[in-house]
């Protein structure tokens, strides 16, 4: 009865996936064309009722933990899942507001989030510096020329975040959730400024300091690891920046996350705000099984909004908005970029770290280039800033912040 209806299913699909995809059952009967770019070779029957329900989450998941292998290049394996689906993912029920932001707040706790921080981010260094590039920066790229290296676009993206808070010899940098370090050595190395970044990934606390211990930064270059909310207020910063950081924040816990940047910054002081939203507006995660995968394999609490809330959360914490830039396409490309880096080393992948791990990031990085290229999720940079309350004279009287209020400084050559 199950076979016939995922017979029934396949022949239902448009006509790409349907010639993109075949099926091997348990017993060794295969269903679709001989010469299909993507095989699913079932272990189990068990994932045929995701099939059939076009739960493509659930076959990752299935895929995890080995009750079906999938043969094939990972784009196309992405047209075959984006045609499984039912429906748009970003048009599920939104959860009941009371029950979300309870269940929100009970896993942002501080504790909650360093250990899911670490479930993601302490997999293995190594596995990670197989994909990423050099500086393992772990966040969308900014292709600013067609032809780009990854690594070029990632310093691409760097100076772009710099230069959007027209960073200055001297000044106090801020870089939340700084990661492998990519930013926050940048903006000393470049810039000048006086940088100190946090983290709740002990591998990448170690790391960082390394390298800033080798590259002779003590003097003015400092990594924590330690929770935005237990950061001292005392002296305020200049710029700051949190990159990939607010989606682990979750949506309960957002107005606490900006108030604090803004008790942090100094009057006049700028933030950038870098981080993926939601494709759509009210949806609490993906469906079609997809957040669900995530939330399991990948980031453990991490929560998507759209940009409109998070700038009204903005606005509402006494941070004036003063210019946001979608790179959603950007993202694309740089996902596609890693997905290419980890398949071609596979085998090193797996002596890395584990079999799991290597199918989940498979997955998830082609899945989820599937979901920018589609718009299932954006990637804003939002720039803000803490009013100075100072209506100066002048061409830009009343400006209140260190902005200029026009964008071409933002792209100027040097």
């Amino acid at each position: 009865m199950i076979e016939s209806l995922v017979e029934d299913r396949i022949s239902r699909l448009d006509g790409q996936a349907a010639e993109a995809l075949a099926l091997v059952l348990p017993g060794g009967r295969r269903i679709g064309p001989a010469n299909a770019d993507v095989v699913l070779r079932l272990n189990s029957a068990l994932p045929l009722r995701h099939l059939v329900t076009g739960n493509v989450g659930g076959l990752a998941h299935d895929s995890v933990e080995g009750l079906l292998d999938i043969e094939g290049p990972m784009r196309r394996v992405a047209d075959v899942a984006a045609g499984l689906m039912r429906g748009n993912p970003t048009a599920t029920a939104p959860a009941k507001a009371l029950r979300r932001s309870l269940f929100s707040r009970w896993r942002h706790r501080k504790k909650a989030d360093a250990r899911q921080i670490r479930h993601h981010y302490d997999v293995s260094d190594d596995f990670y510096a197989l994909w990423l590039d050099a500086r393992r920066v772990y966040s969308c790229a900014y292709w600013a020329e067609a032809g780009m290296t990854l690594a070029a676009a990632q310093e691409a993206k760097l100076e772009h975040v710099c230069r959007k808070l027209m960073l200055r010899p001297g000044e106090r940098f801020l870089d939340i959730g700084a990661g492998w370090g990519g930013l926050l050595l940048w903006a000393a190395e470049h810039h000048g400024v006086r940088a100190t970044g946090i983290t709740l990934s002990k591998n990448q606390h170690a790391h960082v300091n390394r390298l800033i211990a080798d590259r002779g930064l003590a003097d003015r270059v400092r990594m924590l690891l330690l929770d935005y909310r237990d950061l001292p207020e005392d002296e305020p910063y200049d710029k700051i920046a949190s990159i990939g950081m607010f989606e682990h924040v979750g949506r309960a816990r957002l107005p606490t996350y900006f108030a604090k940047i803004r008790r942090l910054l100094a009057p006049g002081g700028l933030l950038l705000n870098h981080g993926i939203t939601a494709g759509g507006t009210r949806h609490a995660q993906l469906g079609s099984g997809i957040g669900d995968f995530v939330e399991r394999w990948i980031f453990p609490g991490g929560e998507l909004m759209h940009v409109a809330h998070v700038l009204e959360v903005m606005a509402e914490q006494g941070l004036e908005g003063l210019d946001t830039e979608n790179l959603r396409p950007h993202y694309a490309r740089t996902l596609w970029a890693w997905s290419d880096a980890l398949e071609s080393r596979l085998e090193a992948a797996r002596r890395a770290t584990s079999e799991r791990t290597v199918r989940a990031y498979r997955l998830y990085l082609a899945g989820s280039a599937m979901g920018f290229e589609r718009g299932w999720m954006a990637l804003h940079q939002m720039l803000a800033s803490r009013p100075s309350g100072e209506l100066s004279d002048g061409a830009l009287r009343g400006a209140q912040c260190a902005y200029p209020f026009k964008r071409d400084y933002m792209y100027a050559r040097r």
